[in-house]
């Protein structure tokens, strides 16, 4: 879908390689750029064959150019790969790129219609636009770290970058969306894209609701004080997660398990109901629990573990895993299921000379000349 689209890709770690990603995974061409001595987070301590599993995980599908920014030379050369691009996508600390000769304002005046799109906790404008920050950083002063608390009313880690990716996804939208503008009025345009901005526009419905009823946490349905919606223990010690707001899948449960009388109490906030029901769930296992969601239509699912999900056959059956070895993460992204033609993750400056070769034209002799003063590297394809 995106064949023909090139993607000068200078973030690290999560956010803009995920973005980046997603796009490459429907046929963007994305030119990583890196130092000579490997984007950040490829040394992070987790590896697999001495590259990060971070790394691994969130670029597939990409080119590998790595070039000495620092040095005048490397900042012409990244300038000249840019006036071949479509788009540009950055994480640095605001002033960085400006900094480096690379900012918006410069580019355009050599590629007016480049798409450049600067990835940024707190974005480019504002008191705290140059400060160091991450995911967790970014759910607390947006609110939503506020709204996942434990039992004790104790605000929780999330295990998952929730930030990061959110920001990821609306970094991938605002891009083709760029992309479509670009297409009507061949302008282009430049994206400050926040992670923080991204965590507070879905915070709309549970600001309504405490604006309008004082509800600190959203919908008072969805936060586990009603017994149809909740997380109960099993038999064995597992969990499953019961959803079932509407009347007909709690009537649907409480029918499929014999408890009829219990169909009155759909909404019922009692504790002693809430107990009732607690110990129910923990008269079957998580397998005997599975299998009756799967035959009784009651909002019911298995709560996974992550050495679980790749087995389960609902999953499986949505070709949302890649058995590849080497190809980086092995749950293809939503954005791109079916995958075909996969690629492995670049290895540093795995594409240099080719990046140089095809794209800018460079001569045999002018690449030496780079790589041996150190402007690039060249790496060795696996």
């Amino acid at each position: 879908m995106l064949s023909g689209i090139r993607i000068i890709d200078f973030s690290q770690y999560l956010p803009g390689p995920y973005a980046t990603m997603r796009l490459a995974d429907k046929g963007a061409e994305v030119i990583v750029v890196e130092p000579l001595e490997g984007e950040s987070s490829r040394h992070l301590e987790l590896k697999s064959e001495g590259t990060s599993l971070l790394y691994l995980a969130n670029n597939r599908n990409k080119k590998s150019i790595a070039i000495n920014l620092k040095e005048p030379k490397g900042q012409q050369l990244a300038l000249d790969l840019i006036k071949e691009a479509d788009v540009v996508v950055e994480s640095f600390r605001p002033s960085v790129m400006k900094r480096l000769g690379l900012d918006y304002e410069t580019v355009k005046k050599i590629k007016n219609d480049i798409i450049y799109c600067s990835i940024s906790g707190f974005g480019q404008m504002g008191q705290m636009s140059h400060l160091g920050s991450h995911d967790l950083n970014y759910l607390a002063i947006s609110g939503v770290l506020a709204q996942l608390k434990d039992e004790r009313g104790r605000p929780m880690v999330p295990s998952v970058q929730l930030a990061d990716h959110l920001g990821s996804f609306n970094c991938t939208e605002e891009i083709l969306t760029a992309m479509i503008k670009r297409s009507k009025t061949n302008e282009g345009s430049y994206i400050d894209l926040s992670l923080v901005d991204a965590l507070v526009s879905i915070m709309g419905t549970n600001y309504m609701h405490y604006s309008e009823a004082k509800q600190y946490r959203g919908v008072p349905e969805l936060i586990g004080e009603k017994s149809c919606y909740n997380i109960y223990e099993t038999q064995d010690g597992r969990y499953v997660a019961f959803a079932a707001l509407e009347e007909k899948f709690w009537t649907n449960f409480c029918k499929a398990v014999g408890k009829e009388e219990w169909i009155p109490l759909h909404k019922e906030t009692c504790p002693f109901f809430h107990k009732e029901i607690t110990e129910f769930f923990k008269k079957r296992t998580l397998e005997q629990w599975t299998q009756f969601s799967f035959k009784v239509d009651c909002c019911l699912t298995p709560i996974l573990e992550i050495n679980e999900i790749i087995d389960f056959p609902f999953l499986k059956e949505r070709n949302l895993f890649l058995d590849e070895k080497n190809k980086g993460s092995s749950i293809a992204s939503f954005f791109s299921q079916n995958l075909s033609g996969v690629s492995r993750p670049p290895q540093v400056g795995e594409d240099t000379e080719e990046i140089l070769s095809s794209i800018l034209n460079y001569s045999p002799i002018k690449i030496k000349s780079l790589i041996n003063t150190k402007i690039v590297r060249s790496g060795v394809k696996n």
